[in-house]
């Protein structure tokens, strides 16, 4: 049997109404419905299967609260912290039972370069994916969205870490524009949005 809906019309709930009757009374995104199931009402644009059949689309939420650079900052560190304990410790596990001095020195100069690697990779791999964050921004409940509140996608991911790269070669000056705009973005953040959730 078909889903029917109650739709509020001039503030009063009407119906059962199939979906066909619902279109020809000209149900709009914004239009209040509920079924029978539902226990409250909902903006048609909410329901899956209005918005599939109808053709409507889910409005962005724009949030309107946004990482401090604090938060920012502690949710880095603690991201330094697991990407350098993953390296650090078997290496230095290695270094222990050892015999070879060159080796060790090898092993753990290349530390150097492959943990500023992983750390920009698991970045762009995290903040692209489906939790928006990194551990450290989902640790202080912060996403990284696009500037309508959507997900970002792997190559808004790497243009932004690319950015925050050239931020730090230039010491820090991109992070600087986060004390001068009150979304409290750095250079690397005017495509996308960290922000509490």
């Amino acid at each position: 049997m078909a889903e029917t809906y109650i739709m509020v019309i001039a503030g009063k709930p009407e119906g059962p109404f199939t979906i066909t009757e619902l279109q020809a009374r000209g149900l709009k995104p914004a239009d209040f419905v509920k079924t029978e199931a539902m226990i409250d009402y909902k903006e048609a644009h909410e329901i899956a299967e209005l918005r599939e059949i109808l053709g409507f689309t889910k409005p962005p939420v724009i949030p309107q609260y946004f990482g401090s650079f604090d938060q920012r900052l502690l949710a880095s560190f603690i991201d330094w912290l697991i990407i350098t304990g993953v390296y650090v410790v078997p290496v230095l596990l290695i270094v222990l039972i050892s015999p070879g001095k060159m080796f060790d020195m090898i092993l753990s100069g290349s530390l150097l370069v492959v943990i500023p690697i992983t750390y920009v990779v698991y970045h762009i791999v995290m903040e692209s994916g489906p939790k928006q964050a990194t551990y450290g921004k989902q640790i202080l409940k912060i996403k990284v969205t696009d500037m309508q509140g959507y997900p970002i996608n792997t190559s808004t991911a790497i243009g932004r870490n690319l950015s925050k790269i050239f931020s730090v070669l230039t010491l820090g000056v991109g992070y600087l524009l986060n004390f001068f705009n009150k979304r409290q973005q750095c250079m690397h953040r005017y495509d996308c949005r960290d922000f509490g959730g």
